[in-house]
């Protein structure tokens, strides 16, 4: 096999890993269940994985790299810190990522009795608030935002977004997607000298 086409095969893997986890869960996905929604053998996967611990941790991060691609878009742009922070507040919301925030949720979760996959998952959550606090300090350098403290404004809006994302994920109809948005909004304007409606 090639470089190029163990390159295309573990890929195609990963992307049939985030499928059977979707359906089953990280604590119900077996290798032998990819191997088997892949076409392939459980050989191969463990070629690629070595171990079910990393194939699950490896399918997280790709899951979850695509949400980072999008936020990393924001971050690179031209556009002024209270824009970037618009754009970063929707894109955290659940609307139209169920799967997204699915496996997120499901990643915590397991994160709890897998060393492999809490080391991902911590690694990729802190990027979200190390962006949102370098945005926050941008805003505060050009006197957009007033915050003496952006890595610890970034840690709470943050946790009030993920707990309420959760809620709006996992249980339906207990908050509206428009009571979610309003509630960060004023989470985030008290955090930054803002008015609500500067963030809408």
């Amino acid at each position: 096999m090639t470089r190029r086409a163990a390159e295309i095969r573990l890929d195609a893997l990963l992307r049939t890993a985030c499928d059977v986890i979707q359906q089953r869960g990280l604590a119900n996905t077996r290798t032998a269940d990819v191997a088997e929604a892949a076409g392939v053998s459980q050989a191969l996967v463990f070629y690629h994985f070595a171990t079910k611990d990393r194939l699950l941790a490896q399918a997280f991060a790709y899951a979850v790299e695509q949400d980072l691609a999008r936020l990393d878009a924001v971050i690179r742009s031209s556009a002024p810190p209270l824009v970037k922070l618009r754009r970063i507040l929707r894109l955290y919301t659940p609307a139209g990522r169920p799967t997204s925030w699915s496996m997120w949720i499901d990643g915590w979760s397991e994160s709890l009795r897998t060393p492999e996959l809490e080391k991902v998952s911590r690694r990729l959550d802190l990027r979200w608030r190390e962006e949102l606090a370098a945005v926050i300090a941008a805003g505060v350098r050009d006197g957009t935002f007033e915050c003496a403290d952006p890595a610890g404004a970034a840690w709470r809006i943050s946790a009030v977004m993920d707990g309420l994302a959760v809620q709006l994920a996992v249980h339906e109809r207990v908050i509206s997607r428009r009571q979610f948005a309003s509630w960060i909004r004023m989470v985030a304007a008290r955090e930054l000298g803002l008015d609500p409606a500067d963030l809408e």
